[in-house]
């Protein structure tokens, strides 16, 4: 069985799928041809990823603002939360509907993100801006090692990545249940060696999705997918940047809680 991206919008069958226009023979038949005018491109992808992330940026600004100025942003942070999740199975039901729902996404989680990152600011002063380097600096080492072919995405690298991926979703969803029934915390909610250990791990995966995240991205352009497949992959290159921010921010707060 081959095994795709755990991103909800790079795992679409969407992806596997190429653009074509209804023309007709002299006997009615149809006959599918590609329209290469209207379709995906890698550096398409690449500009509605700046235009997400800007936008991601403008939506925390607005809950990180409010924070700041003695305002209680706790109910946008979970409004953007709510939002942004209901946007995202939107979207990976209709990819075609993805041009308008991914600049309202990348908005919502924006007011989450901000919303949290003031939590953890608060807590942890300068936390932020380390957790915001660590993301950039992740993201550039991996595109850098994905554009000059260091590293490779074999199907054994996408089957490996992916269930650990889905490992690490259902050990969050089993120990959230847990906590939400019982008050019951698990190990990695603590600031132990074990802990961190798990953190580090859970950063190192976020990373290694970036790739797979690439691969499809660039593997759509090939397919001359359609074009609003653009703001579906950058869609869903949003999304994992946004994980890995937030896995960053939880290995600082462990490691400078222990100081």
């Amino acid at each position: 069985m081959e095994l795709k991206s755990k991103n909800p919008f790079l795992n679409n069958k969407s992806y596997t799928t190429a653009t074509k226009t209804n023309v007709f023979d002299a006997d009615g038949r149809p006959i599918n041809i590609i329209d290469y005018n209207n379709t995906m491109s890698v550096q398409g992808a690449i500009n509605k990823s700046f235009i997400l992330f800007a936008l991601l940026l403008c939506g925390a600004g607005v809950t990180w603002s409010m924070a700041f100025a003695g305002q209680n942003p706790i109910v946008l942070t979970i409004a953007g939360a709510i939002i942004g999740l209901i946007l995202v199975l939107a979207a990976s039901f209709s990819p075609k509907n993805s041009r308008f729902l991914a600049p309202g996404y990348a908005f919502f989680e924006g007011l989450f993100i901000g919303g949290l990152s003031a939590i953890f600011e608060v807590r942890y002063p300068g936390l932020v801006m380390k957790a915001v380097a660590g993301t950039m600096v992740t993201f550039g080492v991996c595109l850098a090692l994905y554009r000059f072919g260091v590293v490779k995405v074999t199907e054994r690298f996408k089957s490996v990545v992916i269930a650990s991926t889905l490992a690490i979703a259902t050990y969050y969803f089993i120990s959230m249940l847990f906590y939400w029934i019982g008050g019951i915390s698990f190990f990695h909610t603590g600031n132990s060696l074990p802990s961190i250990g798990f953190s580090v791990f859970v950063v190192v995966l976020a990373a290694l999705n970036l790739f797979l995240d690439f691969d499809q991205i660039e593997e759509g352009a090939q397919r001359r997918l359609p074009k609003y497949m653009e703001w579906f992959g950058a869609m869903g290159l949003i999304i994992t940047l946004v994980w890995l921010y937030v896995e960053f921010l939880r290995l600082l707060s462990k490691l400078q809680s222990r100081d």
